[in-house]
């Protein structure tokens, strides 16, 4: 994994603190030489600070999901809603609000890395209506037509999908999409919703597949004919 982090001290904290945790770890101190090591170098995960001192982080997030699919953790202690909407607009896979301790930022790394495909697996392809989920290829299409989805909305859409006429609630989607048990912002599951609507064609005001049950929790079913 790459840390990009201009912060010295925290470098060489994190650095050390997830190498004992396992992790291999390379690390960066500016936008364009991170850049450079994750184009460079087959990383599993990035984990990128927005207070860079050449380029903003959010720029640089822009540039890598230009050429690289790579999960992206944003580690940062900027807090507002909009930015955090902003940055997992722009591709990010997750967002970490400073400070945070290293045992957390180790989980949420794990998390990320949990959703990634494994070689063995033998789930089948969920088909509900017109969409088709493959956890083994990890596609998806809807009325034959393919559909490209971030990792994150990925796996909510499987998740929601095997489950397809159940009411799933927030708390749950966070505990097994986000592996975040303790819970988290509710916030975090709506604007991954909306990015699935969007995907598929639809709204929150004319929802075909995705629905939002107020105060209860979100739905996946085929749409009536």
């Amino acid at each position: 994994m790459l840390l990009v982090e201009d912060d010295a001290t925290i470098r060489v904290a994190l650095s050390r603190a997830l190498s004992e945790r396992g992790h291999a770890v390379a690390s960066a101190a500016d936008a364009m030489s991170g850049l450079r090591a994750a184009l460079d170098d087959r990383l599993d995960l990035v984990v990128l600070d927005l207070g860079l001192p050449d380029v903003d982080g959010a720029e640089m997030l822009r540039m890598l999901r230009a050429v690289s699919s790579t999960p992206v953790i944003v580690a940062t202690a900027r807090d507002t809603e909009s930015e955090i909407v902003r940055l997992l607009d722009r591709g990010a896979d997750d967002y970490l609000v400073k400070p945070f301790s290293a045992g957390q930022l180790d989980a949420r790394i794990r998390a990320v890395l949990r959703r990634a495909p494994g070689p063995d697996t033998e789930d089948r392809a969920v088909e509900v209506g017109g969409l088709r989920v493959d956890p083994r290829s990890r596609e998806v299409s809807l009325d034959g037509r393919a559909l490209t989805l971030r990792p994150r909305e990925f796996d909510l859409l499987l998740y929601l999908a095997t489950r397809a006429g159940t009411v799933v609630s927030k708390r749950e989607l966070l505990a097994e999409v986000w592996q975040i048990p303790y819970g988290g912002a509710d916030k975090t599951v709506d604007v991954h919703v909306a990015w699935l609507r969007r995907r598929l064609g639809e709204t929150a005001a004319s929802a075909r597949y995705l629905h939002t049950m107020r105060g209860v929790g979100v739905k996946l079913v085929a749409p009536e004919h």
